[in-house]
């Protein structure tokens, strides 16, 4: 029978916080595995010490063909943006978690946390976490040497999210240990080096954020002028953008986004996903970019016309296309061949023309199609009495891709 590898959990202490039967298992053990930093803690260990480097795939191959007693040290909680997740499903572990940085943070603040949204800029890029974490009360944010406290202060500086403070905590529960409270001006202007590697960052919110639901009103968004209404109408992008059927994570395209309201909207519903937007005029791009950092939607905005820029773009679960720029049947063949099993593409067309085109191509892909013809009138008042004012009508045409097609 195959002995199973111990995984122990160590904080920033050391030995300090072992339980003593984990501390005597580590000197008992004939190999130990982990990073320069926690196996440093035992420089009196007579067996054979393995650094964790480079990709785990080639320690876990190293250690499915030792016969040794093993132990692995991880840092914290294993479990918790660990090693722990990719290794207890290749190897047989027993794991015996320490504390999480943002428990031991959360601790040195006295607040609880169980209420807390938690990610990890921990080797990742920062793209997204602006609508990831917007309105939410606490936000507790791994960190790396780029995305420093000082550069998540700027970041949300930049997307105006005021409301929040910032807690850091460093070398949490070492003899260095460091912790303070920050103004998100005060720690933008700290440079870098102030800080240790080793940090979290807990954003507490103190003051209201702005809110809005699906269906924004379009006097909210920056548009072209003076030709002011270039803008995928509130209820028409209502209903548009529910035929997406959107998730948490959908990677989504906008094709044509113009001012970017219904990238905004589909950001604001895939808050874990990921949205593309292309856009040919330069003059509406500028506009789409002040309306993204309004709403505080961390989109990737691309100035071409389509279909050129959507090679660069990764497989979508859903498509919006507002306009083609009679480019259709190249824009339209690229997106049924890219779109995910189950996926969505809805498009906007104002003639009977484009929406025949529309239609006959997605029959030949063999997506399932749906067609609504949107008649759209608003209240408008006039003297002491209310008219209707008539929105041009819209076909809003829904294919799904089903498995095969």
């Amino acid at each position: 029978m195959t002995r199973a590898i111990k995984m122990i959990g160590i904080g920033d202490e050391g030995k300090q916080s072992l339980l003593s039967t984990y501390e005597q298992w580590v000197y008992e053990s004939e190999v130990l595995v982990g990073g320069e930093r926690q196996l440093a803690f035992f420089p009196d260990y007579c067996g054979e010490k393995v650094v964790i480097k480079g990709r785990l795939r080639s320690l876990v191959e190293r250690l499915e063909s030792e016969s040794r007693r093993i132990v692995i040290l991880a840092s914290g909680d294993p479990l918790f943006y660990g090693i722990g997740s990719y290794l207890a499903k290749k190897l047989q572990l027993e794991i015996y978690p320490y504390v999480s940085s943002v428990q031991l943070a959360f601790a040195r603040m006295g607040e609880s946390w169980q209420d807390a949204y938690i990610t990890s800029l921990h080797g990742r890029k920062m793209q997204g976490l602006a609508q990831k974490i917007d309105g939410k009360d606490k936000v507790a944010i791994l960190t790396d040497e780029t995305n420093t406290p000082s550069a998540i202060a700027t970041y949300l500086l930049f997307y105006n999210m005021v409301e929040y403070r910032a807690f850091v905590a460093e070398n949490l529960g070492g003899e260095s240990e460091r912790c303070g409270w920050y103004d998100l001006h005060e720690l933008h202007n700290i440079v870098d080096n102030v800080f240790s590697p080793l940090n979290i960052v807990i954003l507490k919110k103190v003051a209201e954020s702005p809110a809005w639901s699906l269906g924004i009103n379009d006097n909210e968004f920056v548009q072209r002028k003076p030709e002011k209404g270039l803008i995928t109408k509130k209820e028409i992008r209502t209903l548009s953008v529910s035929a997406l059927q959107l998730k948490l994570d959908s990677v989504v395209w906008d094709i044509g986004t113009c001012t970017g309201s219904v990238a905004i909207e589909a950001a604001r519903i895939a808050r874990e996903g990921q949205v593309f937007a292309l856009e040919k005029n330069e003059a509406d791009i500028e506009n789409c970019l002040l309306n993204i950092r309004k709403f505080r939607t961390d989109i990737t905005v691309v100035n071409a016309k389509a279909p050129d820029g959507l090679d660069s773009f990764p497989d979508p679960d859903a498509v919006f296309i507002g306009g083609t720029a009679g480019g259709m049947r190249n824009i339209l063949q690229i997106c049924c061949n890219k779109l995910r099993e189950d996926g969505r593409i809805v498009l906007n067309a104002v003639t009977i023309e484009n929406l025949s085109e529309a239609n006959a191509l997605f029959n030949e892909y063999g997506f399932h199609t749906e067609i609504i013809l949107a008649q759209v009138s608003r209240s408008k008042p006039i003297l002491n009495l209310t008219r209707f004012d008539a929105l041009n009508p819209i076909y809003i045409i829904t294919a799904t891709k089903k498995k095969g097609a």
